[in-house]
């Protein structure tokens, strides 16, 4: 009789193990690497992938998620989002909401976010006198709340006068701005000890001016060569990296030399910035969808007049620049510079990069596995591969011949758990 117990129990135990697995199959699998698989299975136990197969050789009694004709791929990366923004009146708009209740509505942003296919966020800086973001990121890392992957940088470095100041106020007014404002090795070294103190992984740097703010230029470098070497260093002394908001040509070459690991924008990089990018390994986010927001979008707004005036005339020099870019060979990432449009409207990245020269292939892994290199997470996301996380994503027809049905996910898996199943 004991034995027959015993015998009962590891069956139980087996039944219980065999269940917690799970096999999505499809008509193809775009895996990341750069291969497809035709009728594939993967396999998934708890949050990671075990196996990828054939349908027909998936375990006996394994549950298994049919989704018929459609492509399945690795969950979408965004490595430049801003999720407390959701106003074009973005310099003020920190003020009239807490940071609690940027908490409550961010949460609600990167949850639709997630059910649009994008798995992973890395913050660049967002409109939040605190760091509601990492307190979203910190609930979901518990289990309190399901969301995508959370990396970034609580708030913007910028210089007095900079993008991450307010510039149109009297002196008399003592106003917070949402940038950190630090003048010097000194106060840049603080700064990036407090926001490692409360949560940051990455540091933002405003090296120049910025389309969307009042009374500066981007076309000024406004750190000095020495401020972007303490930057690098003192945030490299806890293995933090650092992200480059830089327009201007010099402020580009600059922040590359002094070791950032991503340039954000690079507006008007040109041939010589290219190839430092190409020699020192740097990323570039070029951030094309805010710009065809703005303009189809909420091209009446008074707030974004100079961004989208400066949008429109900058344009066809940028392209010609990343085309050249893309044809060089840079490390190129999706980054979309959300700020609170729809959540598949994001995806027209991936439009943008295939209209400069990309393969579809290329576009779709510059979303995933390019995004996961820059982000050092590359053994655990990016990839749809043994042993990563389950962070898969499903669409109807095929990328490849129209990467617009990246607008239109209509499976959603992160870390095993089926958010969205539209079939």
């Amino acid at each position: 009789m004991k034995h027959f117990f015993i015998v009962g129990a590891l069956f139980s135990v087996c039944s219980f193990l065999q269940a917690q697995k799970t096999a999505i199959i499809g008509k193809t699998l775009i895996d990341g690497t750069g291969k497809i698989v035709l009728n594939p299975a993967v396999i998934i136990e708890g949050n990671r992938i075990i196996a990828i197969d054939k349908k027909e050789n998936i375990p006996r009694g394994v549950p298994v998620i049919d989704l018929g004709d459609f492509t399945l791929l690795p969950g979408l990366i965004d490595a430049h989002v801003h999720p407390g923004m959701s106003s074009d009146d973005y310099q003020v708009a920190h003020l009239r909401a807490s940071s609690a209740s940027k908490a409550l509505s961010g949460l609600k942003t990167v949850q639709n976010l997630l059910s649009a296919g994008w798995t992973t966020l890395r913050i660049a800086g967002d409109a939040d006198v605190g760091y509601a973001n990492f307190e979203i990121r910190n609930a979901i890392n518990k289990g309190m709340f399901t969301g995508p992957h959370m990396y970034g940088a609580g708030h913007y470095l910028s210089v007095t006068g900079g993008g991450g100041d307010i510039n149109f106020f009297s002196y008399e007014q003592k106003i917070i701005p949402d940038g950190l404002i630090v003048d010097g090795p000194d106060e840049i070294r603080k700064a990036i000890r407090n926001e490692i103190k409360y949560g940051s992984d990455w540091i933002k740097i405003l090296v120049t001016g910025a389309f969307m703010t009042t009374g500066d230029n981007p076309q000024n470098v406004h750190f000095s060569p020495e401020e972007l070497s303490v930057a690098v260093e003192e945030a490299a002394r806890r293995d933090v990296p650092v992200m480059a908001h830089a327009h201007a040509t010099d402020g580009i070459k600059q922040a590359v030399k002094a070791g950032v690991r991503s340039i954000e924008h690079g507006t008007y990089m040109d041939e010589e910035a290219i190839d430092l990018m190409i020699k020192h390994g740097t990323y570039l986010i070029p951030t094309l969808t805010i710009g065809l927001y703005f303009e189809e979008q909420i091209p009446d707004s008074k707030a974004l007049v100079k961004a989208i005036d400066l949008n429109k005339r900058v344009r066809d020099g940028f392209y010609k620049n990343l085309r050249m870019a893309i044809s060089k060979g840079v490390k190129i990432g999706v980054g979309t510079d959300y700020v609170g449009w729809p959540a598949d409207f994001s995806a027209r990245e991936f439009s943008e990069l295939v209209s400069l020269g990309m393969t579809p292939m290329q576009a779709i892994q510059a979303g995933t596995k390019v995004n996961a290199e820059l982000l050092k997470k590359d053994k655990e996301i990016g990839t749809v591969e043994v042993g990563k996380f389950a962070d898969i994503i499903a669409v109807k027809g095929d990328p490849l011949k129209d990467i617009s049905e990246l607008q239109r996910v209509k499976f959603v898996m992160i870390g095993g758990k089926v958010i969205k199943n539209e079939k």
